[in-house]
């Protein structure tokens, strides 16, 4: 089963960060391979925002969806994602965000499981490059978004 981890520091309050990996229906403008996303449900329930969606992930011929529950708590400032449906026999994924000063750490883990055993052997080889490439685009974006609103 692929498993890595991420951890940033970037110069950018902690709300906006949260806010940008919320913003679920922009992923295709900025993260690589994602082709397309669909917000099904999105309720704010006191502590926890609820979002049911849908990302369509793929290049060229190869392409997949999949959805997900996500789930912001506020008290901990943690965005945590489980699979419902798609290629995905299992997939879990936590984003932690913590203001250090007027910077912000990230850590960004996640733990996931292909239906296709074939393909998970592929993945699992090029699977921290990925995240990786994925984490620089999230920080390219909050960059390009936020830079110039902070104090």
């Amino acid at each position: 089963m692929p498993q890595a981890s991420v951890k940033r520091l970037i110069e950018i309050e902690k709300k906006n960060l949260i806010e940008l990996v919320l913003d679920i229906e922009k992923y295709p403008s900025f993260i690589p391979y994602c082709i397309d996303s669909k917000v099904f449900e999105r309720k704010d329930k006191g502590d926890v925002i609820f979002i049911i969606a849908d990302l369509t992930i793929g290049k060229g011929i190869f392409r997949d969806t999949y959805k997900s529950d996500v789930r912001y708590n506020k008290k901990d400032d943690t965005i945590y994602v489980t699979n419902i449906d798609g290629p995905l026999k299992h997939l879990e994924n936590k984003w932690n965000f913590s203001q250090k000063e007027n910077m912000t750490e990230v850590s960004f883990d996640v733990d996931f499981e292909l239906k296709n055993k074939f393909l998970n052997i592929l993945m699992t080889k090029s699977f921290t490059y990925g995240l990786n490439k994925i984490a620089d685009a999230f920080q390219k974006r909050a960059e390009e978004l936020f830079s110039n609103t902070q104090d």
